[in-house]
């Protein structure tokens, strides 16, 4: 295994641990975990909302007397966050279920929108984080992210982060953080942990069917999760790439791969292949929007590429995928640039390099990504996120 900043190169994600009737395959995940751990792995990744996957961590690493050996990481769910106290009783649940008294690696979960950390700011998450450090129970503070590469960047900027973590994939190069964020957080010399490095799986099982000869014929014997996690891990800025392993094959092929893919490692026929296994991808997309950002900034504030990148995904992957990621990366922020702000201005479409009939997509992504439903459900996830509450006898909005 490579460590890069103490860390192992591949991290274990706990999101998808097997499960067995309405619980936890515990015996299965416990192999699995120890087998990881054989092989040089000391990244464990989990969140109070994964179902079970605290406790079960928990309960794995004390009976086998790991805890000390490894790195745990897990996540304040902060949009469920309205007071000081709140933090406070979530911390300990899950120190708890964790059966530990200190977190390595705890993340702010799913930042989409500075306003969110400026509320738990507010909240005097700031003296708290001090005091969980001085004590010993918190020895790292990172972020995990979803939304553009321009929110990354003030979040990134807002506080002095230990660590960050990122959706970051082959397809996701240009959106979310992006190879930009990326960059801008290895320039600040702190740790990158990288979330859906296959999209979820969607990279392997869900490539065209000429993606898949493409590999077939000019992979060398590589596979699409071994192309995708060598383009990860070939640049230095990547710390550690999680993957969701549920099998013992799994974790052995993948620290292999782990342990072979070093800064620098893909040759010019591996990237030439990757640059066209994303052109295979692209030819079934509903627009051919590269994520370049020459049509922003909108007047109005309308998210062009990220409405288009969430567009595209209901027919890379499904519809219902494609509007997942909108709801999480653009409907959850304070002021959602949604397509319906578009006046038809044209600006966009004079500065577009690929000349893409912008306006008249928008709406049509729009009336994909926003049914009737979708609006209603929308409207009271907002209402509540950005509900009022009372802190220190000051009326607040809770975006947390």
């Amino acid at each position: 295994m490579q460590y890069r900043k103490e860390l192992s190169a591949l991290g274990y994600g706990c999101m998808r641990f097997s499960r067995a009737g309405a619980g936890m395959d515990v015996k299965k995940t416990e192999k699995e975990i120890l087998r990881a751990y054989e092989l040089g792995v000391n990244y464990y990744d989990t969140a109070y909302i994964y179902p079970g996957s605290e406790a079960c961590l928990g309960e794995i690493l004390e009976r086998n007397h790991l805890r000390e050996k490894v790195r745990v990481a897990t996540k304040l769910p902060q949009y469920l966050i309205n007071s000081r106290a709140a933090v406070d009783r979530y911390f300990a649940e899950q120190c708890k279920r964790l059966r530990t008294d200190y977190i390595d690696n705890y993340l702010m979960h799913m930042l989409t929108d500075l306003d969110a950390w400026e509320k738990l700011k507010r909240l005097g998450i700031e003296d708290w984080i001090a005091e969980k450090k001085k004590a010993g129970a918190i020895r790292s503070i990172g972020f995990s992210f979803h939304g553009n590469t321009a929110m990354f960047l003030k979040i990134l900027n807002a506080y002095d982060w230990d660590f960050c973590q990122i959706q970051y994939n082959y397809m996701d190069e240009v959106s979310q953080a992006g190879r930009a964020g990326l960059e801008a957080a290895e320039a600040k010399g702190i740790p990158v942990i990288i979330m859906e490095p296959l999209r979820g799986g969607k990279l392997v099982s869900l490539l065209p069917t000429a993606a898949r000869e493409r590999i077939a014929r000019e992979g060398g014997g590589r596979t699409a999760a071994e192309l995708a996690l060598r383009w990860l891990w070939d640049q230095p800025g990547v710390t550690c790439v999680l993957s969701g392993m549920n099998s013992t094959e799994m974790v052995e092929e993948n620290c292999r791969i782990a342990s072979e893919a070093l800064p620098g490692c893909l040759s010019e026929a591996e990237r030439t292949l990757i640059g066209a296994l994303k052109a295979d991808i692209n030819a079934g997309m509903k627009i051919g929007c590269t994520g370049c950002g020459y049509c922003m900034p909108c007047p109005k504030g309308v998210d062009i590429p990220g409405t288009f990148r969430c567009y595209n995904i209901t027919a890379a992957e499904s519809v219902g995928a494609g509007r997942h990621e909108y709801f999480q990366a653009i409907s959850l922020r304070r002021d959602p640039p949604f397509a319906t702000r578009c006046v038809g201005c044209g600006r966009c479409e004079q500065r577009c390099p690929q000349h893409l009939p912008i306006i008249q997509t928008l709406k049509e992504a729009d009336r994909v990504l926003r049914p009737v439903h979708y609006r209603a459900a929308m409207a009271v996830a907002r209402k509540w996120l950005f509900r009022k509450h009372k802190a220190g006898g000051k009326a607040h909005e809770n975006a947390d």
